[in-house]
């Protein structure tokens, strides 16, 4: 794998994939695109070394989607990363990509070359996520020294062997929270309580347990820190049970305060995806995943530019973000492998003729209490996997999917396309269910395919 391999000599480059983000998305992006056949990847990366946010993720709980095994974060890098090694795909490290225009150049920065740019045929954009800071909660108090978001705790504790603090308040039952909370107890720190301002947990039913229940850690559903108190270090934090009000959200309740002395408040508020340079190219974004709505390919609405893994959507393992990076570098290998053919025919541009085969477009659209689903739009016939994530706390629902439009004859159609029931959904875990390409086969262009969710037996 040839690493900083653009001279100065050699500044502006042409590569057929460019992929942004060097984690367990861009690798396995960069690796699927070689198996189908391209061998003109390049992947630029803003740290020294490959593996993103898995690098500090030294617990086990990874691959076992992906591999059937067990394995610790740096484990799953590793893997990956001697794959791209084996492929020679070249990557640019310490680079810091600028702008994405939408005939695909890229300009990007490093401190050997200063500014480059590189001409793609396809970008995929994998520049995963990053975590809600404390000026987004506005919670009151001062700000003292110990307040921190879990994963820079985290980075602390596996990368430099630094313990952020002896007495523990957690905000956020979110994983990397829930792994802290053990984390910091292996340690030797003292975790007096996770705090959830929602009435579930937002995290794996497998961490709860493994993590919380395992060592005794009160889960608080339904209470948030309403104060913090110290003036050079963290003292304490007061939290309060909320109540959902209509038109206000959920709001501490009077009378239910709580005093908690603690030297450390770790912050596990949510996960933002990194799209700076997503809506810096003319690209929307989804309100509901923040990413932006991409078709079955997981390409966005600019030709030739794709989005997966945690900045297309928040995953719960990094295996799925791998699985669907899979379908994007697939993808823009198949595009690249197009325009090369179409090009052959002088008439017109290859973008032209691609564009042309084209013509089918079916939206996919989530009630509510099917929070979102990714895709959201189906420009191809074909098998297709939807993930989807609902709203709240779900017992004994029924997946309920229907298609309304245009038949492919003209007339008007509607019909349901399949149901499912499960014994519980929690917005903490990810699902999946699979359209049929003959599903398909019935609708025009225009059609719409919608995702509801009955609660309890209802039909």
């Amino acid at each position: 794998m040839a690493e900083g391999n653009i001279t100065e000599k050699n500044i502006d480059l042409r590569y057929d994939i460019v992929i942004i983000g060097g984690g367990p998305a861009g690798m396995s992006a960069a690796i699927a695109a070689y198996e189908h056949g391209n061998r003109s990847i390049l992947i630029i990366e803003r740290e020294k070394r490959l593996g993103g946010i898995l690098k500090q993720c030294i617990h086990p709980g990874f691959g076992l989607e992906m591999y059937k095994e067990e394995l610790t974060g740096p484990e799953f890098a590793a893997r990956l990363i001697a794959k791209v090694r084996e492929y020679n795909i070249d990557c640019r490290m310490s680079s810091m990509v600028l702008d994405i225009d939408r005939k695909l150049r890229v300009t990007g920065t490093s401190s050997d070359l200063g500014v480059f740019t590189v001409q793609a045929g396809a970008v995929i954009l994998a520049m995963g996520c990053r975590e809600r800071p404390r000026g987004a909660l506005n919670t009151p108090g001062t700000r003292p020294s110990g307040v921190f978001t879990a994963g820079a705790a985290q980075y602390f504790v596996n990368m430099y062997g630094y313990l952020p603090g002896k007495e523990v308040v957690i905000l956020g039952s979110g994983d990397i929270g829930l792994i802290m909370a053990r984390r910091m107890t292996l340690e030797g720190a003292k975790v007096k309580a996770v705090c959830e301002v929602m009435p579930y947990s937002g995290g794996l039913a497998r961490n709860i347990e493994q993590c919380l229940n395992d060592f005794n850690i009160p889960l608080l559903l339904s209470h948030t820190v309403i104060e913090v108190h110290g003036k050079e270090r963290v003292t304490g934090v007061t939290i309060a049970k909320v109540e959902s009000v209509p038109g206000k959200g959920r709001v501490p309740v009077k009378g239910t305060e709580q005093y908690i002395p603690c030297d450390t408040l770790l912050l596990s508020v949510g996960l933002i995806p990194e799209n700076e340079l997503t809506t810096s190219c003319g690209i929307k974004l989804n309100p509901a995943t923040k990413g932006p709505e991409v078709d079955q390919d997981r390409q966005t609405e600019i030709p030739g530019i794709y989005s997966c893994g945690n900045v297309l959507h928040v995953h719960d393992l990094a295996d799925f973000a791998a699985e669907e990076a899979r379908i994007a570098g697939e993808a823009a290998a198949e595009r690249v492998r197009k325009l090369r053919e179409n090009a052959e025919d002088c008439t017109k541009s290859a973008e032209e003729k691609l564009c042309e085969e084209g013509g089918f477009k079916v939206g996919l659209k989530a009630d509510g209490k099917v929070r979102y689903v990714v895709p959201q739009v189906i420009t191809a016939k074909k098998d297709v996997g939807v993930y989807f994530r609902v709203s709240d706390i779900f017992s004994k629902p029924t997946l309920v999917v229907t298609s309304s439009g245009t038949g492919a004859e003209g007339e008007a159609a509607e019909n349901v396309l399949l149901k499912k029931k499960y014994l519980k959904l929690v917005p903490g875990t990810m699902q999946t269910v699979t359209i049929k390409k003959e599903m398909l086969d019935g609708l025009g262009d225009g059609s719409r395919i919608d995702f509801k969710l009955l609660p309890g037996d209802a039909e």
